[in-house]
């Protein structure tokens, strides 16, 4: 099969370009060719996803203008696109017209005018609406993004361009059982949902059961530091678990962003223990999730599925969130993680939650054990195994249900 992958960026920039990195060789060994329409230029020295073994084909649209680029694409005749989300709706638009395309749907830039999925006023809460005027009349009133309404309308108006487009993909692939009623609601028949969780592709989980991990009181919170990913909350959080548990707690952040100074002062205001790390290579990541007690997506926007928990699962430890979007997919009470109300998030929730994880060692164990279960079902191997079934499939013809999904597919795992 002949596969052209379709990708805003040919370098290591964020999630998307994490997991091409681990599918593209998977395909490759399968025997399929591949090949890559990128958007934007790749800068000298950067990580790629090229595969380390095997060719890769590839063609930028920055250097070859978008016609040069699809003439290229024409002359390689491509059996199926591997579509992951352009930054020109056109563009995705003329693909869709030539060839049979599959979505993978990372995001909310189909189904959100802002792509955020939440309000900030007058507290910070997921968003249920489904994409239309609405949304741009609540825009401001609920601060679902920038100030600049000229970047609001252009946003909304690609957001509405590509919402329009979705009936042109033969399949639409989503993370969690949570985009996946996301796209329901607009629209989208099952016969074209395809429920694919991502793999996990920084670790392998552990062929036996580890340890549980120390009682540290080391908190871990790995990601881009910005207003939706509730680090303040959590910091707030902290000081009153530290409290009801009577044990201190000190709080590790790995990632970087505009809001590090705020939080870094916050912690400091606080009293709370915090190291801020920057950015982190891959294994020095894995090294801070065996070092750390509990992790804490505390993310008051719905995470698409939230790969981080899979990850640190994946070494057994356990996880604290906010029950919001496909967090819930994998964070089950009592069993992999403790979940915090989520609509809205506060404050006193996720302290209860931290609370619950940490106050008993039986039952903390059980939490670690239960998170290192579940991730099992998320390696490259069956995430690829299940994507080439579907990319190779022939179409399925409209009002035909070849599956449906539960409420929560992923919440019944081996014991």
């Amino acid at each position: 099969m002949r596969i052209l992958i379709a990708s805003e960026h040919r370098m290591l920039v964020g999630g998307v370009e994490k997991y091409l990195q681990a599918v593209i060789p998977g395909l490759l060994d399968r025997g399929h060719d591949l090949a890559l329409l990128h958007e934007h230029p790749v800068n000298p020295g950067a990580e790629t996803i090229d595969p380390p073994v095997g060719s890769l084909e590839t063609w930028c649209v920055a250097q070859l203008q978008a016609q040069g680029a699809l003439d290229s694409v024409e002359e390689w005749k491509p059996d199926v696109v591997y579509l992951h989300g352009l930054e020109s709706a056109s563009l995705e638009a003329a693909l869709g017209n030539a060839y049979p395309t599959v979505l993978y749907a990372h995001n909310y830039d189909r189904t959100c005018g802002s792509g955020t999925k939440c309000h900030a006023f007058p507290n910070p809460r997921p968003c249920n609406r489904r994409l239309g005027a609405m949304c741009l009349l609540l825009h401001y009133p609920r601060r679902c993004g920038g100030w600049h309404p000229g970047i609001t309308w252009r946003r909304f108006r690609r957001h509405t361009q590509l919402n329009s487009q979705l009936p042109d993909h033969r399949a639409i692939l989503v993370a969690s059982a949570h985009m996946y009623r996301e796209f329901q609601q607009h629209g989208v028949s099952r016969d074209k949902l395809r429920l694919v969780p991502l793999p996990t592709t920084d670790s392998t989980p552990k062929a036996t059961a580890p340890a549980p991990h120390s009682e540290t009181g080391g908190i871990l919170f790995v990601g881009r530091l910005t207003d939706i990913k509730g680090v303040h909350y959590l910091i707030r959080a902290i000081p009153g678990a530290a409290a009801r548990l009577g044990r201190p707690l000190t709080l590790t952040v790995a990632g970087d962003g505009p809001e590090r100074r705020k939080l870094e002062d916050l912690a400091h205001r606080l009293g709370v223990a915090a190291k801020f790390m920057g950015w982190v290579h891959t294994p020095q990541k894995l090294e801070l999730m065996r070092q750390a007690e509990l992790l804490a997506v505390p993310s008051l926007w719905p995470e698409p599925f939230g790969l981080v928990g899979i990850e640190a699962g994946s070494l057994g430890l356990p996880a604290v969130a906010y029950a919001v979007g496909g967090v819930t997919d994998w964070l089950i009470a009592g069993e992999t993680g403790e979940p915090a109300p989520g609509d809205p998030p506060t404050v006193a929730g996720l302290t209860e939650a931290i609370v619950r994880a940490l106050a008993d060692r039986h039952h903390y164990g059980k939490l670690c054990l239960g998170a290192w279960k579940l991730t099992q079902r998320f390696t490259v191997e069956s995430h690829i195994a299940q994507l080439e079934a579907i990319l190779g499939a022939e179409p399925v013809p409209a009002g035909t249900t070849q599956f449906a999904v539960p409420r929560n597919p992923l919440r019944t795992y081996e014991s």
